[in-house]
């Protein structure tokens, strides 16, 4: 590792969110050997993460020098420490910098005459030395030594964290939070910081420390075991002996006896939560139990009745020209008549045309007129996609949840909560079945109990990412009004995919299900001529008019010879190719380019882009060092610095679970055995209902059977059934 020494000079960029992340300027006085002929006596560019660093003093930068192909060579800070000043003007030029409150020059030059060079080591030892200086006030006094104190010991403390394992980003997150206190509590228990630092870097740290597994190491890993399980399962709680079987992956090996008196440890301190053979990390038991005694309150609240609501619905269909089928009008009158209604249906059924029909009655009947009833009604999605989607097919205005309850996504907490409730007074939420426990349960909270709720959605298409079963649950407890949607009602006519979504969806493919249709394709190709034939049938789409928003690649995964990645950098080249007019960035292997179709990969609610949108870059400015990219997003323009494009990824192909929440006039599914146990009936039926004017599934004729025959995903252990029927006894 390579070092500079010198001056520190100037902030020249950091982040806003606390973090410590700092570029700045560095005057080189003496660097390592294979530095010290490009940086003697030069002003550097610098990276890193910082707790504080003050104008003019001097410090030792550990990393390495490289060249940037943005800003050219910049000098990377892996850890750093402060040069404690040496001789006596050195002393006098700390004492009465900004950082030293109550003392001036004068006072300075005095200490250090009265004090000597080592001044600074004898106040820290004991401030009494001190009184020795004349006309040193108590209170100057305290304020000296307790800058010195506070500015030394930050920078042992950065110092002792880096050296344990933690990064800088890490250290500066501590040290802000827990300040001086932070060696107490890492030498208390390590684990203890969870909150702030992911689970492998503080077991990575405690080996440091320790050479053993202890108690709190044991009991760590437990409720590590646990928060894996329920990620990676979608659980939301886990049996005995899976926790066993995990926790030998931190290569604890626990008796049954010893691993029950760890469970019951950990019941006591409510850290997790026992029912029978079920054990709960206690937050997702507290969050299955507030779903069910809100969803009851709701319920429970009297039903106002809606006046001539037959009527009302006669004349609604008469001045759009829609005619409505018995469970569509059923759906609809429910909807308005009663405080919860659950309507589920597979595409083409007419969900939407149901949305568009309740939020407009809902208008048209309320009493106190549309401007009232705008401001009681509230339409809610899980994605900025489908709220889009949701707005544009209703002509009113639809949000997130996560922007509905103001999420801020430094803290993780809600604006609108159980204490801050919202007081709309009908809510219809869209794609539930993307929802899962904790937003659910936040959205609960975040409402009031006197509201109708319409909850809508596809019970077979892909349970949400987290952990939970909302959407299937809520209609497994049989509590609630459900309605769903059989019959195929999509305007289209003609449209098969409807009905090949169907076959899936109970298990009966036939030969005959993927025969050619108008707007079907079934091409079998072999997995090592996938990304040519995309290519090919993108080239036709391309001379027929089409561009990459029309046409939509949807894949299982990432990775591999026909995985996401690959494919992107195919259709790249195909729909956006380099040209002198356009500008772009380069990072690392990546290309961002104007023109770029590009997708959010987490929620943002400060730029009000959320995970799973698609936008276009607008700009790329490979000289700005604020704007690297600009994203438009539906008319929301978003700047992108370099250390956010960690964030966005090329969207000319997808996976199935980020399309979720869309629909796309064209898709193309990539189907072939390599994609392994990632090919299971939800995931085929969400992809391919995704198409709403045609569709082509290329691949292996046995893979997409195989698939379609796979109940992979239906194995969730939730308790939340459990819990609602509890609420009747």
């Amino acid at each position: 590792m390579e070092y500079i020494k010198g001056k520190f000079k100037k902030i020249i960029f950091e982040t806003s969110n606390g973090n410590g992340y700092k570029v700045g300027l560095f005057r080189v006085k003496e660097a390592s050997e294979k530095l010290s002929e490009a940086v003697d006596n030069k002003t550097v560019t610098f990276t890193g993460y910082f707790y504080d660093l003050v104008v003019d003093e001097n410090y030792i930068f550990h990393g390495s020098y490289v060249e940037n192909g943005k800003y050219g060579y910049q000098f990377q800070v892996a850890n750093y420490e402060h040069i404690v000043p040496e001789g006596k003007d050195a002393v006098v030029d700390f004492l009465s910098s900004s950082l030293v409150k109550g003392c001036g020059e004068k006072t300075a030059v005095e200490i250090v005459n009265v004090l000597g060079e080592d001044a600074l080591l004898k106040i820290k030892e004991d401030k009494s030395c001190l009184y020795m200086v004349p006309k040193l006030t108590e209170k100057k006094i305290e304020s000296i030594y307790n800058s010195i104190m506070k500015y030394q010991n930050s920078d042992e403390i950065i110092m002792y964290l880096t050296k344990l394992g933690f990064t800088m980003k890490d250290a500066m997150r501590l040290l802000n939070v827990y300040g001086m206190g932070i060696k107490a509590r890492i030498e208390e228990n390590v684990y203890d910081l969870i909150n702030e630092v992911e689970f492998k870097t503080l077991d990575k740290v405690y080996f440091n420390i320790k050479e053993e597994t202890d108690d709190n190491r044991t009991e760590a890993c437990i409720v590590e075991s646990l928060k894996e399980l329920a990620f990676d399962h979608g659980d939301t709680y886990s049996f005995k002996e899976e926790i066993r079987e995990k926790l030998s992956s931190f290569n604890i090996i626990l008796s049954e006896e010893e691993l029950d008196n760890y469970l019951k440890k950990l019941s006591k301190s409510r850290t997790i939560r026992t029912l029978s053979d079920k054990y709960f990390l206690y937050g997702y038991y507290k969050m299955e139990l507030e779903i069910a005694d809100r969803l009851f309150d709701i319920n429970n609240q009297e039903i106002e009745k809606q006046k001539n609501l037959e009527e009302s619905l006669t004349r609604f269909s008469k001045s759009h020209n829609v005619e409505y089928n018995s469970d569509q009008t059923n759906a609809i009158k429910t909807a308005l008549s009663q405080n919860i209604t659950i309507i589920t249906g597979g595409p083409g059924t007419g969900k939407t045309t149901i949305v568009r029909a309740i939020a407009g009655l809902y208008i048209d009947m309320h009493p106190l007129g549309e401007k009232t009833a705008l401001y009681e009604l509230a339409l809610l999605a899980p994605t900025g996609r489908a709220a889009k989607r949701m707005s544009d097919l209703t002509g009113l205005p639809a949000q997130t949840i996560h922007r509905y309850l103001k999420w801020d996504k430094t803290t993780g907490k809600y604006e609108y909560n159980e204490y801050n409730k919202h007081n709309e007074k009908f809510i219809i939420i869209d794609e539930t079945s993307m929802i899962d426990t904790e937003l659910f349960c936040a959205l609960l909270k975040g409402i009031d109990k006197n509201v109708r709720l319409v909850i809508v959605g596809d019970d077979n298409q892909l349970p949400s990412v987290g952990p939970g079963l909302i959407l299937s649950d809520l209609i497994a407890s049989d509590l609630f009004n459900h309605i769903p949607l059989k019959e195929i009602y999509r305007q289209s006519s003609g449209s098969s995919i409807p009905y090949l979504c169907l076959s899936i969806k109970n298990h009966d493919l036939e030969e005959e299900s993927i025969a050619r249709k108008d707007d079907f394709s079934f091409l079998n190709v072999d997995a090592h001529m996938i990304k040519d034939t995309i290519k090919e049938i993108c080239k036709v789409s391309i001379k027929k008019g089409m561009n990459a928003s029309d046409i939509q690649v949807l894949a299982p995964m990432y990775k591999g010879e026909n995985g996401i990645d690959n494919l992107n950098v195919v259709l790249q080249e195909l729909f956006n190719p380099p040209s002198k007019e356009k500008s772009e960035v380069r990072i690392g292997d990546c290309i961002y380019r104007e023109g770029d179709k590009v997708l959010q990969l987490v929620n943002d609610p400060d730029n009000n882009i959320y995970n799973g949108d698609i936008g276009y870059v607008s700009e790329a400015s490979a000289g700005s060092k604020d704007k690297l990219l600009t994203v438009n997003f539906y008319g929301n323009a978003v700047f992108y610095k370099r250390e956010d494009l960690i964030n966005l990824k090329h969207a000319y192909a997808i996976t199935i679970h980020k399309s979720q929440g869309s629909e796309f006039d064209h898709v193309i599914m990539p189907i072939v055995m390599n994609y392994g146990r990632m090919l299971y009936n939800k995931l085929l039926y969400t992809g391919i209902s995704r198409a709403k004017r045609s569709l082509t599934i290329l691949g292996n004729p046995q893979a997409f059977y195989m698939g379609s025959n796979n109940d992979y995903s239906l194995n969730r252990k939730t308790n939340l059934v459990e819990s609602l029927l509890n609420k009747l006894k």
